[in-house]
């Protein structure tokens, strides 16, 4: 697989295909980091973080073409604009969820497994009826296209630069809401005791509600980023489900830093097989890794250690 290029080739080709991953990384984060949250946090398995991922990516799309219509003198900061939308969308989406069918479902995984994948049905219909089958791209602002140079062959993309960017302040603004907050201390009793937590006074359903819903806004903000690497379709969000429950399993449920660390790992693995390999392949042999190294640590690569 390597005979046919020089060893100068080969690192050209690994630290290109390196930084054509990060853009995959990011999402691979923002959904991750979601999903933790719900999944880690709360103990739901939500099939349907995908569509939330999805939901963004269309009021991208959707606000990209209003400020074409309306505003098109200021259409070079409506991406800013977008992420903020796509985040408030999905989060009160969230919320309304885990009031009308998640809240009754607590302690029954298996029903709730069902009951999210249904609901991940029903919002891809609802897509497609409302934006139809086909696959609809985002027009990115002029400052967002174009790449940096670093040498003969290494092509950086400012969209990726600037994904990277939005992912490392959406990550360091979780971290800091789940460990120095008031709220994170209320979100972490919760979990530790439930029953402790409601005896001092803490409101615990309104904490699993706006807990729900900052997972399913921060997949909002990851499906903003993933307008840039692909397009937008009902069903897309279900080919990114499985790779963002490997990356919370693999990284350990409830550690910020396993999953960081484990969506780098698989992103990166996954983009530099792909580029020796067809797609389908790199997503074998990257999934075989990983189920080999559960295999030793089932608990994931950073498991917290609880009294």
């Amino acid at each position: 697989m390597f005979s046919e290029y020089s060893f100068a080739d080969l690192a050209s080709i690994f630290v290109m295909q390196g930084f054509s991953g990060l853009s995959l990384f990011a999402v691979f984060v923002l959904m991750s980091l979601g999903l933790a949250i719900i999944f880690g946090q709360m103990g739901v398995i939500n099939m349907a973080h995908g569509e939330f991922m999805i939901l963004g990516a269309y009021v991208t799309w959707l606000t990209q073409h209003l400020f074409l219509r309306f505003m098109p003198s200021l259409f070079a900061g409506y991406f800013f604009v977008a992420i903020a939308l796509a985040f408030l969308c999905a989060a009160l989406l969230g919320a309304l969820i885990e009031r009308v069918l998640i809240r009754h479902l607590y302690h029954r995984p298996l029903d709730t497994l069902l009951a999210t994948w249904g609901l991940s049905l029903i919002l891809q219909q609802t897509y497609r009826s409302l934006f139809g089958p086909r696959e609809v791209g985002v027009e990115l602002p002029d400052w967002l296209m174009g790449s940096y140079s670093f040498g003969d062959n290494i092509e950086i993309p400012i969209n990726g630069v600037f994904v990277m960017c939005l992912t490392a302040a959406i990550t360091a603004m979780v971290g800091w809401l789940m460990y120095r907050s008031s709220w994170g201390i209320r979100v972490r009793a919760v979990v530790l005791n439930r029953a402790m937590a409601a005896a001092v006074g803490i409101n615990t359903a309104q904490v699993d509600n706006r807990t729900f819903a900052l997972g399913c806004g921060i997949a909002g903000i990851a499906g903003s980023a993933f307008t840039m690497i692909g397009s937008t379709g009902p069903t897309a969000g279900q080919q990114y489900i499985v790779d963002t429950f490997l990356v919370v399993v693999f990284g350990g449920a409830q550690s910020l830093l396993g999953t960081i660390a484990s969506a780098f790992a698989i992103s990166q693995s996954q983009s530099t097989l792909e580029f020796f390999l067809s797609g389908s392949m790199a997503k074998v042999i990257a999934l075989l890794i990983v189920v080999a190294i559960l295999m030793l640590r089932p608990q994931g690569l950073f498991a917290r250690r609880v009294r």
